[in-house]
């Protein structure tokens, strides 16, 4: 009945699926998985596989067997997002580049700010990491305080702290634009980098210094209902192992995921008016989840 209802637009549709958005990074943090329903049950990840197992078996003998886990599941509801913006016929009729295209990019924009937003205050949630994966920096600790802090050592610990806890070391991290900005005039990072060819600290140079793949920082920013802009990704540091392959399953360890519906988003249009405004309309099914606490470690307050 519903899909009745609605008439999808195949073009603006794949307009919307095509767009992307270079100040959102959600999904270097909780890449996307799709799954076939709006809802289900997904795994979280045990240790099997860092165990130590009698493997010797002697003539005749019976194989060792492994004792599988009871592996625990996270249950999944994604959510319904849906934007909708109006066309008049006679803007669509003088515009040169399409008035429902730019529609088109202002829902598509609007949404994909909202995943990043939720998935922000996920990751920024000190109580999301278990204990011993998080690390509140205060006072002289805080890395604006350049004459005292230790930035790259606190790094270093959290790689650790992942490492010891899943066998793999973090490949991603995450940040705001404050805390690279601190690092980018730290004494301690100038110091890696002083040789370099301009002096000036890159995500690039970040890489090497830390020993980490993926280095991304978040430069988004949102408005608040009284028009105050904010920051989006604050002065917080997110070390994560995360899935990178190219088409990531539940069933592969990660951090975390952004669990989307198969066939989404979808845009399709109404009319209103007598048929002289146009209704173009985005639907999106989606949640970001953590699926692996162990796998992140988190950094707060870098500036004071």
């Amino acid at each position: 009945m519903l899909k009745k209802d609605r008439i999808v637009d195949p073009v603006l549709t794949e307009l919307a699926r095509g767009y992307t958005n270079a100040q959102m990074i959600a999904t270097s943090l909780f890449p996307v998985v799709a799954l076939d329903k709006e809802a289900g049950k997904v795994p979280s990840f045990g240790k099997e596989a860092f165990k130590i197992y009698s493997t010797e078996r002697a003539i005749r003998a019976k194989s060792n067997r492994i004792l599988p886990e009871d592996l625990s599941s996270i249950d999944v509801i994604t959510e319904e997002h849906d934007l909708e913006y109006p066309v008049d016929y006679r803007e669509e009729n003088e515009s040169m580049l399409g008035k429902e295209k730019h529609a088109t990019r202002v829902v598509s924009e609007g949404i994909a700010l909202r995943l990043e937003k939720k998935a922000a205050d996920l990751a920024q949630t000190a109580g999301n990491y278990p204990s011993g994966n998080k690390k509140a920096l205060t006072s002289t600790g805080c890395w604006s305080d350049t004459a005292n802090s230790v930035p790259l050592v606190d790094i270093e610990a959290g790689k650790e702290a992942i490492r010891g806890k899943i066998g793999h070391y973090p490949n991603t991290v995450i940040m705001g634009p404050a805390t690279f900005s601190a690092l980018k005039v730290h004494p301690q990072v100038m110091d890696r980098i002083k040789y370099s060819m301009k002096g000036v600290l890159t995500v690039d140079l970040l890489k090497e210094i830390i020993g980490v793949d993926n280095v991304v920082v978040g430069n988004g920013i949102y408005a608040s209902d009284a028009g105050v802009f904010a920051d989006i990704w604050g002065d917080n540091f997110i070390l994560a192992y995360v899935n990178n392959q190219a088409n990531p399953t539940e069933y592969d360890p990660s951090f975390g995921y952004t669990y989307k519906k198969s066939g989404y988003p979808q845009v399709d249009k109404y009319a209103e008016n007598g048929g002289k405004v146009a209704i173009v309309r985005s639907t999106d099914f989606f949640v970001p989840k953590i699926a692996g606490s162990d796998a992140g470690y988190l950094i707060s307050n870098t500036v004071a």
